[in-house]
């Protein structure tokens, strides 16, 4: 018998840590591999976890509700596993003699296993003003945990660890201060209302972007006059036929896709030492529940068909409705186009989806009064496209020359473009 750990799995990219929102399973529970374990939400997506083993649960280490980062041990499973006949318990002990002197020298303890926090640890000490020098860890080597600092905030004495420094009367409440952190109070009447674990990672994930990535933007204005006129005259005909709907959206995507294998720059990624540009291009596309935001990619979007893409837009958006949609569906994504005109926005400023270097906003589509040729005046179908940019990795000569791209190919749709 062995017991084997079960870890949070990496759910998407760029995701860092997933919040548990339902157990499928009990502890005693006998499992087989790939047999889904556990319900698991993130800022990309919500996918049931598997076994990773067949075995029996002994312990559900993580609670629901509770996030945990990615590679943190979420449950354990007692498997029938045996060693390998080559693979004495004699030659183990030898291969490893120095690291269980370590364990057990309480120097070691302190020098290595509790200098090494993980990110969760680190965040939540901070949160509470915890001294992790003073806490005694309940991990593996006295490796301090997230349970241990929950424990400490949950008791309500946290303060207590914190390294006792001299200070004068004045500065006791100016230093109790900085330990906390103003929050709005409710009032009679208010509302409050739990923050989820997608809303929360959600929260993360953006506050990550606007802290690391320098934005910029741009704006464009585009006469979709034709566009409008051969969509709309072909839209019946396409849904009898395909059985979903020929949007605005589509068109935009196929644009962008192809400006896009146009101007490469623009589908690339800051990698601290080096700037990444993208061989696939993988349109992510914002697509909204009533409290939460998901990101789904549109694979290969520039080898694909306006009605391709249309069928994808469809497919993905009925897969967030019923909450079906998979790790995959939301990985790979290398520039985003955020559909805000769907609810009648004509200007925004989108924060750019971390690590992409850009997202563009297609906002509503409006009549108004243009000036023509000849100083004719004539009510036009306009739409404004906002670019938001990586300072880091784009410039505005090539993002003004992508977006003019995007326009020129915007303005020449007309009954001569095939969907097809």
């Amino acid at each position: 018998m062995a017991i084997q750990q079960m870890t949070m799995p990496q759910l998407g990219e760029s995701v860092t840590e997933g919040t548990i929102s339902k157990w499928l399973v009990s502890s005693g529970d006998k499992v087989n591999k790939y047999d889904p374990i556990a319900e698991v939400m993130t800022d990309k997506v919500n996918a049931e976890v598997p076994s990773s083993f067949t075995g029996t649960i002994t312990e559900l280490v993580g609670e629901e509700g509770q996030t945990l980062q990615i590679g943190e041990v979420i449950c354990k499973i007692e498997t029938e596993e045996t060693l390998n006949a080559e693979e004495t318990p004699e030659k183990q002990e030898d291969s490893a003699p120095k690291e269980t002197e370590a364990a057990d020298s309480p120097a070691a303890n302190n020098q290595s296993s509790k200098k090494r926090y993980s990110p969760a640890v680190l965040r939540l000490a901070g949160e509470h003003g915890i001294n992790l020098e003073q806490v005694t860890g309940t991990g593996a080597g006295g490796r301090i945990t997230r349970k241990d600092i929950q424990r400490i905030v949950d008791s309500g004495v946290q303060q207590q660890t914190n390294t006792p420094e001299p200070q004068t009367a004045e500065a006791a409440p100016q230093q109790a201060e900085k330990k906390q952190p103003s929050q709005p109070a409710s009032a009679a009447g208010d509302i409050e209302i739990p923050v989820t674990g997608v809303r929360k990672a959600i929260a993360s994930n953006m506050q990550r972007s606007k802290t690391e990535i320098p934005h910029a933007w741009t704006m464009m204005e585009v006469d979709v006059t034709s566009m409008v006129s051969y969509r709309n005259s072909i839209k019946d005909a396409f849904k009898q036929k395909e059985g979903f709907n020929l949007t605005f959206f589509a068109f935009f995507v196929k644009a962008v896709a192809q400006a896009l294998k146009e101007f490469p720059q623009m589908n690339s990624m800051w990698a601290g030492d080096k700037i990444i540009q993208k061989k696939d291009i993988n349109i992510s596309i914002a697509v909204a529940t009533e409290d939460s935001l998901f990101v789904p990619v549109i694979k290969h979007a520039d080898e694909k068909t306006i009605k391709g893409i249309a069928r994808e837009i469809s497919d993905l958006a009925k897969k967030v409705k019923v909450g079906k949609l998979t790790a995959d569906d939301m990985q790979g994504g290398t520039f985003t186009v955020n559909n805000t005109g769907s609810f009648g926005s004509v200007q925004s400023m989108g924060i750019i989806n971390h690590p992409q270097a850009a997202i563009l906003q297609v906002e509503s589509i409006v009549k108004r009064p243009v000036v023509m040729e000849h100083g004719m005046i004539a009510v036009r179908d306009m739409v404004n496209l906002c670019l938001s940019l990586d300072h880091r990795v784009l410039d505005g000569l090539v993002c003004g020359r992508f977006l003019g791209r995007v326009k020129q190919i915007l303005e020449t749709i007309d009954e001569k473009t095939s969907v097809y």
